[in-house]
């Protein structure tokens, strides 16, 4: 390893081949390795030998056909071979993906869309994308710089649009902004890019969700939120009355889907709550 590159991780863990050259493998075996992560690669260490996968190689497919990844595991897809990576911790997705993305430059539109407002005016730049444990920030050419805790994005969506006079894979994020929007940003780049970015975003999504099934007046008043209704106004909108309504925000309160603004009646929806709302629009 040179002085250049920085390792992240050095753990015991195991992998396997779940596909080589395109074909799903019958029975694939686990092998123990010693897997050690930097800021340029992924070393599978064992039997005698190293498997070295460069980041740049590297995409996330969405799924596996025929094959069911492992709870914890990721499966890295090297041209049309895929290899199924665990350290047996749940981090570990995660960690090898800010990894992959680390000071990459990708392309954004940001906003793309505020308070569910398409920007028409908006355009496709180039910043360079960085990640922690806790939030993702993109800084321009010119020092402009966003950025968002992962506690605050609600939604990721995939696409394929138009970038730059090319058909790509876009990820759509939502999140608020410093001024307390929702707004979304737009991500693209080589497939390698998306997919990765797809992936992380998707991974902590997904740590906050629970297995709450929401009620259907649940669903109504959520919407309701998402749709720019107030508080105040929620029991004439949803046909309730006041006490029915404060049952529920306080049911939405234990599952994480608003946070409380006053002790009675107002509440603001938080990310986890814009996407249950979506989900629920979706279902419509």
């Amino acid at each position: 390893m040179s002085e250049e590159e920085q390792k992240l991780l050095d753990v015991a863990g195991d992998y396997r081949t779940v596909r080589q050259d395109g074909d799903p493998v019958a029975d694939p075996a686990w092998s123990s390795s010693r897997i050690v992560l930097t800021d340029k690669r992924l070393v599978l260490a064992g039997n005698g030998s190293n498997r070295t996968i460069p980041h740049g190689r590297v995409t996330i497919p969405d799924d596996v056909d025929g094959v069911e990844i492992a709870t914890d595991a990721l499966a890295l897809a090297v041209g049309s071979t895929v290899i199924e990576v665990s350290t047996g911790t749940a981090d570990f997705p995660d960690t090898y993906c800010r990894a992959n993305l680390a000071g990459e430059v990708v392309l954004v539109t940001h906003p793309a869309v505020v308070g569910g407002v398409v920007q028409d005016d908006a355009a496709w730049e180039k910043a360079k994308f960085s990640a922690t444990e806790d939030g993702f920030s993109l800084v321009f050419p010119g020092g402009d710089r966003v950025s968002s805790d992962f506690a605050d994005v609600g939604t990721v969506e995939t696409a394929t649009r138009s970038v730059m006079g090319e058909t790509r894979d876009v990820v759509e994020i939502e999140h608020t902004d410093d001024e307390g929007r929702s707004v979304e940003t737009h991500l693209s780049g080589t497939q390698r890019h998306t997919s990765v970015l797809r992936a992380l975003f998707e991974e902590r999504v997904a740590e906050r969700e629970e297995d709450y099934e929401l009620t259907e007046t649940e669903s109504q008043v959520l919407m309701a939120l998402y749709s720019g209704v107030s508080p105040f106004e929620m029991a004439d909108f949803v046909g309730l009355s006041v006490d029915e309504v404060e049952e529920i925000y306080q049911k939405l309160l234990e599952v994480g889907a608003v946070d409380e603004v006053r002790t009675r009646t107002e509440v603001s929806l938080n990310a986890q709550g814009r996407n249950m709302a979506s989900e629920a629009m979706s279902e419509q």
